[in-house]
């Protein structure tokens, strides 16, 4: 390990060490980071500043600057203030706190109400956990000019994280995503008030819960189906998070009766200790509920991550076994059932087909609000998802929304049960009218410096080296969402037209093959994203798609060198 960058991050380690700032526990920290022989978990925590980026922080919980703790979120907690007493500059003005079941959640939230508070900023400061799609209701609900949920979504147990969002109730954008982080990178330790005024701090609960549901009813397309379908067997888990209480409750007030809960994981614990990592889209996540889906020969098996912003959900096919529908999968369920009474280019054809538009956006839901927002009033919202689990049925939302999604797709369970059909059948009849298309996620993860330097090398090597063709097909067009500049098959450039940058590469192939590049916001890992086509000429067909899809996956990770 470079010898510089160890000196660098222990004179970081020795000033909070030296500095009357920090507590006893995390000096403690510290020292011990200090003496240990091996360097990596010092270089780890020092290396850089834990960033305060568009929609946030996350990081692993723990000492030092590039970690969340009390102090980091204290500073980014500061910034944010600063910037909300700049843009309203008058009294008056509120928002919104939250937090989900993880690790020092609490404390967390706690002590961002405190520092908005102390900064002369009301804060309505919701009494315990509660879903992320709810805070953002109650940031619209209440007028509050911005809000903060202290979650780390679907990451595993040693994360924590901090979501930003701003008078729409959807994470932040630009212009105040920059002057938000702008005023951050000001902040010192010194600066941050952490004493609260209390007289400025409310705290809520039921009556927004009440609200809440109340409004995700409004995502309801046909009660009539429900009610001859009341009792469609339905199996839920809330993988230990904040969908226990609210999503069968809003299950019941949309008429469904027959709810069963994964007992285990009804338990609020920021350790998940019944899965590996409470993250939706890993099928290990769905084994207790399959288990007692089984038990119980249930239509469908559903899931919430932690903080309840995203949706799993398993249903059975013909033979009886249980499969995961995926996140693009799901998205094209909704919006079939939508259209006839992420996305996916199959989501293309059905609109255009449909005559409803389609709109492509960057990954993650801030974008999605942004839609929304330019068209409010003009044209009907009818839904938005994303290949990562997520979906949001109606508008009083402006992010992922699980407990309206789920209440949804029990609804479109029981209608295809009105027809004598699964949500299976649902899928074939969608592959079969529509074309077939395989989704595949390959997460190659570089943990630590050396790793975020690996994913910096392999993004900038892609960028510069372009490939001609991916297992065999001709590359058409590729995207590069960076640069803002597309390049067709003669490698001719032409600016793409965007709201912004992000650090993305797309490719396009001849046989309708579709590769995206990312590294991930959270985690450390950069993902390629695959769609691939076949036709399907009946539903038997299907299995055969599958695995000629499945072979394809590994001749485009040869040609991509992954």
């Amino acid at each position: 390990m470079d010898a510089q960058l160890i000196k660098e991050c222990e004179e970081k380690a020795l000033s909070w060490l030296n500095s009357p700032y920090y507590d006893d526990e995390t000096k403690a920290e510290i020292k011990a980071m200090l003496d240990n022989e091996d360097k990596n978990p010092l270089v780890d925590a020092f290396y850089q500043s834990l960033e305060f980026g568009t929609g946030g922080l996350r990081g692993i919980m723990g000492a030092g600057t590039n970690r969340m703790n009390k102090y980091i979120v204290g500073m980014a907690t500061q910034g944010f203030a600063n910037y909300i007493n700049k843009a309203f500059p008058g009294g008056g003005k509120s928002v919104v706190v939250g937090h989900d079941c993880r690790n020092n959640g609490r404390m967390f939230a706690e002590s961002v109400a405190d520092i908005f508070s102390a900064n002369g900023i009301k804060v309505y400061l919701f009494e315990s956990l509660r879903p992320t799609p709810e805070i953002s209701f109650a940031i619209r609900q209440l007028g509050a000019v911005a809000g903060v949920n202290v979650t780390a979504s679907h990451n595993p147990r040693e994360y924590n994280g901090y979501k930003a969002y701003w008078s729409d109730g959807a994470q932040v954008l630009a212009p105040h995503d920059t002057g938000i982080i702008e005023e951050v990178n000001k902040v010192k330790i010194e600066d941050v008030k952490f004493e609260g005024n209390k007289d400025l701090i409310t705290i809520i609960g039921g009556e927004m819960d009440y609200d809440y549901m109340m409004a995700v009813k409004e995502a309801m397309v046909d009660q009539d189906v429900i009610m001859r379908q009341k009792d469609l067997n339905i199996v839920y888990s809330p993988m230990h998070g904040t969908g226990r209480v609210i999503v069968p409750l809003c299950l019941r007030s949309w008429g469904f009766q027959n709810i069963n809960v994964v007992p285990e994981q009804m338990v609020i614990d920021g350790n998940f200790p019944t899965v590996v990592s409470p993250n939706p889209e890993n099928a290990e996540a769905m084994t207790l509920g399959m288990k007692l889906g089984t038990k119980l020969n249930a239509d469908l098996v559903i899931a919430s991550d932690p903080d309840a912003d995203r949706l799993a959900i398993v249903c059975r096919d013909p033979k009886g076994d249980w499969i995961i529908i995926n996140g693009n999968q799901t998205a094209m369920m909704f919006c079939y059932y939508i259209i006839n009474i992420v996305t996916t280019e199959v989501i293309a054809k059905m609109a255009e087909k449909n005559h409803v538009e389609l709109r492509d956006c960057y990954t993650g839901f801030k974008w999605i609000a942004r839609e929304i927002a330019i068209s409010e009033g003009k044209q009907k919202y009818i839904g938005g998802g994303e290949e990562s689990f997520g979906f949001l049925p109606y508008d009083k939302v402006r992010d992922k929304d699980s407990p309206a999604s789920i209440c949804l797709i029990c609804e479109i369970a029981a209608w295809a049960k009105d027809q004598g059909k699964t949500l299976y059948d649902l899928l074939m009849d969608i592959y079969l009218e529509y074309g077939f298309s395989y989704e595949h996620t390959i997460n190659v993860v570089k943990p630590g410096k050396t790793g975020a330097d690996e994913i910096k090398a392999m993004m900038e090597n892609f960028r510069a080296n372009r490939p001609k063709e991916i297992a065999g097909s001709k590359v058409v067009l590729t995207r590069d969402f960076k640069t803002l500049k597309k390049y067709d098959a003669l490698g001719n450039e032409s600016p793409l037209v965007m709201p912004a940058t992000s650090n993305v590469l797309q490719y396009f192939c001849e046989d309708g093959t579709k590769v995206s590049v990312r590294p991930s916001g959270t985690e450390p890992k950069i993902k390629f994203y695959l769609e691939l086509k076949d036709t399907m000429g009946c539903a038997n067909c299907y299995q055969g798609c599958v695995e000629r899809a499945k072979a394809k996956v590994e001749e485009v990770k040869k040609s991509l060198g992954i």
